[in-house]
């Protein structure tokens, strides 16, 4: 907000003026969110035609056109999508355009995620800026600056984007001027926070353009250009115009940029050179025309990202851990109230929850989860008001989608509205005494699914039912987070977008739920323990035996029960002392990560509980600086699921759950926990981009800084293995995670940090987080044949856990029907086969035309005036899960039905398929194709046969996208 007021409303404002004085200027912009504020807030009728007219010009360009320019190292690709959709849907809907390039300028560090995404968007050309200097510097001088990127190793050339990487000066305007001690080219100075100043007199203007000085700003600004023109290929250099917060008094920007570039032209035969106002449509246009060829790139991204030898900017993984799993888990909220509210308005047509109010809060949570996409929002890289802002917006929204949920179960059901209906999302229960309980629990994944949920109660007398009165497997034991209450954790088992009831009773007769048993082992002093004394128990289920030694306290091997292969598995947390004072040597902060030495064992003392019951065995361990201390900074909650006949558990039965409680740190301390088991790794690590294809991560030695530039994001899945056995670790937010030794993976879990960088300091860019953090951890370990098979479904397990929705029955208990009627969401799963993911089910509300010539008439006509949504229009995305080759049977290509898939919902009318964002009909979206080696004539290339009778095959790692459209109720 405060951002719009200082300066993002003043850049579209004065620039669309500007630009409407002269037809040779241009300009480019990329976020929609601060557009979507001035359009809705600030513009006026004749500057809302400007800019229709300028777009139609092609002098203004939307580039990306996200809500945000996303983050690439810790975002997961859902996200990246739905921000993407969310801009590209207002763009489309109100201008009827369609951005076909990228400015990726800002994003530290580039996953090779992005180009395969902005190729399924229609993208022509792919933009980025900040990657390893070293790296940098090498293409720079070999002119490799400029390639074809093949993404995605199964979809190849298929989904290929030409990509440019900026130069050393990257995207702001190099400003040293030879003949004055003031900067250049930002004439209109720096925005000041949170208000303009009186005078009108911003900090840092650069020396006006004068006849004086005309000649001394041109010679400035050609020898820029041809210096940056030698480490390109063509005579085509892109010359960045701007930098951040800058263009919010666009007349003093124009007025000097005009005759500059009027003075160059008029004496282009002494420079040898000519410049032009440009969009990056028109740089990639005249790139693209001088018909060469390029190299390509393979799937290999360009993280993490260092820019000078002391600064890795690798602590950004981890910053703000609390932000990262609340986007989360708004996230996975979001995709759940999706699919439950699509599913309610195709089957409910009359129903009492009001459809327009409900796609508002909907559209509250969209807005929230794509704005925290932002590289300075998820990454945890902004102030501390800017992130209350993120957390405010995600969990208003969260609010707004459990009670929409919460209404449609209501109506569905019919229950009295006196019923009390009071919801939450994975956070525990009521706890009210005495009382019926009964809890909704939803399954957002398009599979079956058998897990359990966790319902916070007063006591341990509990007995737990179905709707049909049968007595349903749970287990209630002491709280781990609270004395006084008690965890029942239910086994569920429920299809494909359904929901299931369930009636929580305190006792009256006879007993249902297991009780978990305390043992309590002494506090071990880990100084002294006698190594050769070792005390080992076994906890076991169907798929594993873990060993603990009580001489430690700590674990001490796992072994696989299939293969009876036995991994020595020991784990211990850590801290990094960092250091803050820029005075002694290389700071962390929000963005940095720099190690002062190795990192250092956090505990003296170890103690330890078993919670042993029919249905889990919690292991929980807690770790002490010494012996004789009174509280704990960290702990380790370890499950194991037992899963009873005639339950399907294999997904259940191969998952070790760690919850880990890391917190308060001391200042200056990043906290992480080390894993050290016996796989011959020799050092090789894998971790994902962004929860969609896995990169291989080996560990690169290097004179400076090694600990801190061999860490890398993992936002889903990382894992190490030898010839027999592979450990993967599965998370449900971001860390970074690292191999600093054979066998070894480490995950950093929290940093507190406090610098005086002055940049640091000027921006309140601060990272003393005092907070207690709770991420999650899947453990599987297993065969590589056995894991593959389990952890993508694992993974996007842990992502989408049920939605439990609470319900008390009040005084005059409004039965709940004791026969499940032909209740809708629940009786017609939808499901897919194991190697898809049902990415996208929802009803995004745009209304416009998918004719794109039609949807131009009616805009230029005037009549895309504000409406009611189109609730007609179901979009839907199917992810292939596999990698070509990776799995004999899950990589294969799938057919699916759509008609059958969606039968459910109604009898399916009609389906067309789209690009990636919805925006384009992919029959008449035409790339460029970039001449390569692989392909020296430059053809047109189209990804997709036509889905004739409704049935499509998807192939690895495709993510097909569709609009789909059923028959009027």
């Amino acid at each position: 907000q405060e951002s719009m007021h200082a300066y993002a409303a003043n850049v579209y404002t004065t620039v669309i003026e500007e630009l409407m004085k002269g037809k040779q200027r241009k300009f480019i912009a990329v976020e929609q969110e601060f557009f979507r504020l001035w359009w809705d807030m600030v513009a006026t009728d004749t500057q809302k035609q400007q800019v229709h007219q300028l777009l139609q010009e092609g002098r203004l360009e939307f580039v990306i056109g996200g809500q945000v320019m996303h983050d690439e190292a810790v975002t997961l690709i859902d996200d990246q999508i739905l921000q993407l959709t969310e801009g590209h849907g207002f763009l489309y809907e109100t201008f009827g355009f369609r951005p076909q390039f990228s400015w990726h300028v800002d994003p530290f560090g580039a996953s090779a995620t992005t180009p395969t995404l902005f190729a399924l968007a229609g993208f022509n050309a792919h933009l980025i800026s900040r990657i390893d200097y070293d790296l940098k510097a090498d293409m720079q001088k070999n002119k490799k600056l400029q390639f074809v990127w093949q993404g995605s190793p199964s979809l190849s050339e298929r989904q290929e984007i030409f990509t440019h990487v900026m130069d050393q000066y990257s995207y702001c305007t190099p400003s040293q001027l030879p003949f004055s001690n003031r900067s250049g080219f930002f004439w209109n100075g720096f925005a000041t926070f949170p208000d303009p100043p009186k005078d009108g007199v911003y900090p840092n203007m650069s020396l006006p353009v004068t006849d004086a000085n005309l000649h001394l700003y041109a010679q400035t600004m050609v020898a820029n250009i041809k210096e940056r023109a030698a480490w390109f290929r063509t005579g085509d250099v892109l010359w960045p115009w701007g930098c951040d917060k800058q263009f919010f008094n666009a007349s003093v920007q124009y007025s000097n940029m005009d005759p500059l570039v009027d003075y160059i032209n008029k004496h282009s035969a002494e420079f040898g050179v000519t410049v032009q106002y440009a969009t990056v449509s028109d740089y990639f246009q005249a790139v693209y025309s001088r018909n060469l060829t390029w190299e390509i790139r393979d799937s290999q991204d360009f993280l993490p990202y260092s820019t000078e030898p002391f600064q890795a900017w690798t602590g950004f993984y981890t910053s703000r851990s609390t932000l990262k799993g609340i986007a989360r888990r708004a996230s996975s909220l979001l995709y759940a109230g999706e699919s439950f509210f699509t599913q309610y308005v195709r089957k409910h047509p009359e129903g009492s929850v009001c459809k327009c109010k409900a796609l508002k809060q909907l559209q509250s949570l969209r807005w929230a989860v794509s704005e925290v996409q932002h590289h300075d929002g998820i990454t945890g890289t902004e102030a501390p008001k800017v992130k209350d802002m993120y957390m405010n917006n995600l969990l208003y929204g969260m609010f707004n989608v459990k009670k929409l949920m919460a209404s449609i179960i209501f109506d569905i059901n019919n229950a009295k509205k006196n019923g009390e209906v009071y919801s939450s999302v994975y956070t525990k229960g009521s706890g009210k005494p005495d009382v019926d309980q009964y809890v909704v629990v939803y399954n957002p994944l398009a599979w079956n699914i058998t897990t359990f949920v966790t319902v916070s109660v007063s006591n341990e007398a509990m007995s737990v039912y179905d709707e049909l009165g049968h007595s349903v497997p749970a287990q209630v034991q002491s709280s781990v987070e609270s004395q006084s209450t008690y965890d029942l954790y239910i086994l569920v088992a429920i299809s494909g977008l359904s929901y299931r009831k369930y009636t929580i009773k305190p006792l009256n007769g006879k007993q249902s739920a297991f009780i978990g048993r305390s043992i309590k082992y002494k506090r071990r002093d880990l100084t002294r323990a006698d190594q050769q004394r070792r005390q080992l128990f076994p906890v076991v289920n169907n798929c594993y035996q873990i060993v603990f030694d009580q001489n430690t306290n700590l674990m001490h091997s796992i072994t696989e029960r299939d293969t009876n292969q036995t991994v020595q598995f020991t784990q211990e947390f850590l801290e990094y002392h960092v250091n803050g004072d820029t005075k002694k040597g290389p700071i962390s902060d929000n963005y940095l990560f720099a190690p002062n030495a190795s990192a250092v064992p956090v505990s003296k003392a170890v103690g330890l509980e078993v919670m042993s019951g029919n249905l889990m065995t919690e292991i929980r361990q807690y770790f002490y600086s010494n012996v004789t201390s009174q509280d704990y900074i960290y702990a380790v909650y370890t499950r194991l699921y037992s899963v009873p006949e005639g339950y399907d558990g294999k997904l259940l039965c191969h998952r070790i759950e760690q919850e880990y409680s890391v917190g308060p740190l001391e200042l200056n301390r990043e906290a992480v926990l080390r894993t050290s088991t016996s796989l011959n790794t020799r050092q090789l690590l894998y971790t994902d981009n962004n929860g969609y294809q896995m990169q291989k991560r080996p560990f690169k030695a290097y004179v400076n800084n090694t600990v801190a530039r061999n860490y890398y994001p993992m936002v889903q899945t990382a894992y190490i293995e030898d010839d027999a056995t592979r450990l993967m670790l599965l998370s449900e937010r971001a860390h970074g995670v690292s191999s600093q030794g054979n066998g070894q993976v480490e995950m950093m879990l929290h940093r507190r940090l406090w610098n005086n960088l002055q940049w640091d300091l000027n921006n309140n860019l601060t990272l003393n987080d005092s907070s207690v953090v709770r991420p999650v951890i899947w453990l599987i370990l297993g065969t590589k044949a056995v894991t593959n098979a389990l952890y993508w479904k694992s993974g996007l397990a842990l992502e989408h856990r049920p939605v439990v929705i609470f319900g008390a029955l009040s005084g005059d208990k409004p039965k709940l029907p004791r026969r499940p009627q032909q209740d809708s969401v629940r009786d017609s799963p939808v499901t897919v086969p194991p190697n898809l993911h049902l990415q996208t089910l929802s009803i995004p509300g745009w209304r416009y035309s998918s004719n794109h010539a039609e949807q131009v008439r009616s805009i230029r006509m005037g009549k895309q005036k504000q409406g009611d949504a189109d609730f007609s229009r179901v979009l839907l995305r199917i992810r292939h899960l596999y990698e070509v080759g990776e799995d004999l049977v899950l990589s294969q290509p799938v057919m699916v039905d759509l008609k059958s898939l969606l039968k459910g919902l109604g009898s399916v009318m009609a389906v067309e398929e789209r690009s990636l964002t919805g925006t384009w009909d992919v029959n008449t979206l035409e790339l460029w194709k970039w001449k390569t080696a692989q392909y020296p004539g430059k053809r047109f290339f189209n990804s997709t046969e036509a889905s004739e009778d409704f049935i499509v095959t998807v192939h690895p790692k495709e993510i097909r996208t569709f609009f789909v459209y059923f028959q009027v109720q």
